[in-house]
């Protein structure tokens, strides 16, 4: 038997290959990693704001996914340890952002691992290059970005295709505020260090975890939690206020619409003047940039970033080439919003922007449904949105707020693809939308009015 036994492992050895660098993504063929998916991540830090210095624990538990001899990390900052199911393991860093592990055993398909990473640094000095989704703000930092984001604060696999849940713990000096996503379970005071405790119940892309970090007001009314910097001028907070402070509203009218909100909590982080230059839809609190409140209060923006609840973050990517499955659907809600309030109707602004757009503006030759790199672009905001309106009047309102309900409804806290879009609207539509989505999705012209 003890023979038997060493020649399995011998076996494990040979078999036992590496994991890829990147998960698969060819738009952005570095990003995650191969050979394992993760369940769950256990993020212990401690954060000084006068120095940005960080440094704590990170625990993954996930499961291999081939045989492993070694595997990749993403992530930026320096690592002082690492161990593998307890037993140390070598590491070392390789390009941008992959820390290489290689486990003291080699790691067998289907096996339950658990990886703790130690490490420590300033997140504000790395840049990826010539990025970085780490902000500095003269009370602390804020932690926000997309594609990628987790590198600069916590070891991943770094793309969307692999979600888990999460448990994040942040202790900072007394009478600083340090926020992130879920539900705050605790919050006890020592020796003059504060511990934010965080925790999300469903699985989460690692990009829409985010960390806000200095002086906030910190409201809560049961399961919402908003925050305003402390750092806002009166009349942005104003504004702001007046913004977020809408936020059950728009949400009780986007369920309506998409079907019942899809997590445990909810609220928004206004962050310090001119620090974030974009808004993001961080899982169950949206992260928002001051620049959509400098003319005044802004509900639009709540509405898009609120709407990624459920497409971008309930639903998530499989790969970054779908982003107008994130997107659009979300700036399409702007447009709902407009009809609801009494504005302009979905097929008024459809008609503002196809009459306007000349025909050889990007917005028609850059292909929605292959955009390329880099994917946030101006484009994928004006053709998504007007895809769904023409889709509206192709098959009718009926069909169109049912596939509006069954698309998240079908893909609840997973990951989906535009083929499966495809596939579920052609089911509810009861026809074949092939030519549809050809010319909207693929096609590098102006398609052609449905009507």
């Amino acid at each position: 038997m003890m023979q038997m036994t060493a020649v399995a492992s011998i076996l494990a050895v040979i078999a036992a290959g590496p994991g890829a660098p990147g998960i698969g993504d060819s738009y952005y063929p570095d990003y995650g990693n191969g050979g394992y998916d993760v369940d769950h991540y256990d993020i212990r830090l401690r954060y000084q704001p006068a120095t940005d210095e960080l440094s704590g624990t990170t625990t993954i538990t996930a499961r291999a996914t081939q045989d492993l001899s070694r595997f990749d990390l993403d992530f930026v900052l320096d690592a002082q340890s690492v161990l593998v199911d307890g037993r140390p393991a070598a590491f070392s860093r390789q390009g941008d952002h992959e820390l290489v592990v290689t486990p003291a055993r080699p790691l067998r398909r289907g096996h339950p691992m658990t990886v703790r990473v130690t490490y420590s640094g300033v997140p504000s000095t790395e840049v990826d290059p010539g990025y970085s989704a780490w902000f500095r703000t003269p009370d602390g930092a804020v932690a926000a970005g997309e594609p990628e984001e987790a590198w600069w604060w916590f070891p991943s696999n770094d793309h969307p295709a692999d979600k888990a849940r999460f448990d994040i713990s942040v202790t900072v000096p007394d009478g600083v505020e340090a926020l992130s996503n879920g539900t705050l379970h605790r919050r006890p005071a020592a020796a003059g260090w504060t511990t934010w405790s965080w925790h999300s119940a469903h699985p989460m892309a690692t990009y829409l975890a985010f960390l806000a970090i200095g002086q906030y007001d910190v409201e809560q009314k049961g399961s919402s939690i908003v925050a305003y910097s402390q750092l806002l001028t009166p009349a942005l907070e104003a504004a702001a206020r007046a913004s977020v402070g809408r936020t059950a509203e728009i949400i009780d009218w986007e369920s309506s619409i998409f079907g019942p909100y899809p997590f445990e909590t909810s609220g928004g982080v206004v962050t310090p003047p001119g620090v974030l230059p974009y808004s993001l839809e961080t899982q169950t609190r949206p992260t928002y940039g001051t620049s959509p409140f400098r003319r005044g209060p802004d509900a639009h923006v709540i509405v898009h970033e609120n709407a990624h609840q459920w497409f971008g973050d309930s639903v998530s990517l499989t790969r970054w080439q779908d982003i107008w499955l994130n997107e659009g659907f979300a700036t399409y809600a702007e447009w709902l919003w407009s009809e609801h309030v009494g504005e302009v109707t979905a097929q008024q602004t459809f008609d503002e922007y196809y009459d306007g757009f000349p025909d050889d503006d990007t917005v028609w030759t850059l292909p929605l449904g292959d955009p390329g790199v880099p994917v946030i672009t101006p484009e994928i905001y004006f053709r998504g949105p007007m895809l769904l309106q023409e889709l509206r009047v192709t098959v009718g309102d009926p069909a169109f707020f049912r596939i509006l309900r069954a698309w998240p409804a079908a893909h609840r806290y997973g990951n989906a693809t535009t083929a499966q879009f495809i596939a579920l609207s052609e089911r509810i539509a009861g026809r074949d939308l092939g030519a549809f989505f050809q010319a909207w999705l693929y096609t590098p012209s102006k398609p052609a009015r449905a009507l």
